[in-house]
């Protein structure tokens, strides 16, 4: 998709001046009211809205939609020059794409650099030295397991390796665990970020610094994870009816007891597998460092953030609310309302340190090896190349295609994604 040519005139509206910070006491925007458009899991309950009207005079209209009808919705608002609403939903996946629009709002120098460096996933939302959006709710990967069933079939130290991890989940297998592995094969997102996550796993990356892919040959990190994908299928520790299930179906398999590891789990859900009123086995399961091949653990992060657009009617308005939210206080607030993983390294240590996140100490190791999928910005082509990652790894983990088949497949459609 081209979207500079006909968008340019949007970079234009994002040379406003916002100031850095506002005195709370002032109320400098007070009565003038903000819409805010969001997934359900960000759309904050009535108490913390009243809370920051009370503090700043700013009225909230609080606008819910699902992610794809968001994503649909600023794609029309903004090529008819409407703006969607004043402060909307921006996934990370999203980046490219609306970075290369001039869409958003640039939001360095205007949001704190103390706050900045204290939300480490926020270099996710920089394309082109632009930060566009500021993360809301961490999402990042961490392996997730059921420590009961490793201490059942005699496993004393959990994984650090891929190997490693490999003959754990063949001990787990037997001792009683019909596919120890949970993990997501269908023709869908969550199938793309797992393979992405294994590829750091065995050391590698997708690209190099020029977008050209480093997966294509069989010593390559993304060969081997696809190759190892594959083989746990083959093996069965990974059950087969994966290949038509969503990441979360799948991660039902963990929280009903059926699986063992959760091999690209969300660092968010391990207060869902902890919750005794939606998991059979809550109390059983703890987060482990990513395995690597190398030594050296490595995840990357998919959050889901806060951003201006460039026609927005209230920006300075909308900044205060970002900056509100921002607050390890707020993103507190937010954890316990909506369960949303704060983006707060502040706010995860003082959770972590009440014992309110399970695994807290792990997360607050992981998050320093928490990297971009694309150090240049998420490319505004990653819909189409990720659409034919999920559907190349369905068919191999079906036995459709080989491994090779399948990366080839993989390159193939990255070229084209490039080319459109």
């Amino acid at each position: 998709m081209k979207l500079r040519a006909s968008l340019l005139a949007f970079s234009v509206l994002c040379s406003f001046a916002i100031p850095a910070a506002h005195a709370d006491s002032a109320k400098p925007y007070a009565g003038q009211t903000i819409s805010v458009l969001l997934p359900p899991w960000g759309t904050l309950p009535k108490a913390m809205t009243d809370s920051f009207t009370a503090e700043t005079g700013i009225k909230i209209d609080m606008q819910t939609q699902g992610w794809d009808q968001i994503h649909a919705k600023i794609l029309t608002a903004m090529i008819a020059n409407n703006a969607p609403a004043d402060v909307t939903e921006v996934d990370w996946s999203w980046v490219g794409q609306f970075g290369a629009a001039g869409w958003y709002v640039p939001l360095q120098g205007k949001v704190s650099a103390d706050v900045v460096k204290d939300v480490a996933s926020s270099k996710i939302f920089t394309t082109d030295g632009n930060l566009i959006a500021m993360p809301y709710n961490n999402d990042f990967r961490v392996l997730i397991v059921n420590k009961a069933m490793f201490d059942k079939a005699g496993i004393t130290s959990l994984p650090t390796t891929m190997d490693e991890l490999w003959n754990d989940a063949v001990a787990l297998k037997k001792s009683g665990v019909t596919y120890p592995i949970a993990l997501p094969l269908s023709a869908n997102e969550g199938t793309s970020t797992a393979w992405y996550l294994m590829t750091k796993a065995f050391g590698g990356d997708l690209f190099d610094a020029q977008l050209k892919p480093e997966f294509t040959t069989p010593d390559s990190a993304g060969y081997k994870a696809l190759d190892w994908i594959v083989k746990a299928v083959k093996a069965g520790l990974i059950d087969p009816a994966s290949t038509g299930l969503t990441d979360v179906q799948v991660q039902a398999f963990l929280s009903g007891g059926q699986a063992a590891i959760d091999l690209a789990g969300w660092a968010g859900n391990l207060t869902v597998y902890n919750d005794p009123t939606k998991s059979k086995v809550a109390g059983h399961v703890e987060a482990v460092l990513m395995p690597s091949a190398t030594g050296h653990s490595r995840s990357f992060g998919l959050p889901e953030a806060l951003g201006i657009p460039a026609n927005a009617a209230h920006k300075d308005a909308a900044l205060a609310f970002i900056d509100w939210w921002m607050k390890p206080a707020t993103q507190i607030e937010a954890y316990t309302a909506l369960g949303d993983l704060p983006t707060s390294t502040a706010a995860l240590s003082s959770l972590s340190a009440a014992g309110k996140i399970p695994s807290g100490d792990v997360l607050l190791k992981q998050i320093p090896t928490v990297e971009p999928l694309f150090a240049q910005g998420t490319p505004e082509w990653y819909p189409q190349f990720s659409a034919g990652v999920s559907s190349a790894i369905n068919e191999a983990a079906k036995g459709q295609l080989t491994v090779a088949q399948a990366i080839a497949q993989i390159a193939a459609q990255a070229q084209k994604a490039k080319s459109q």
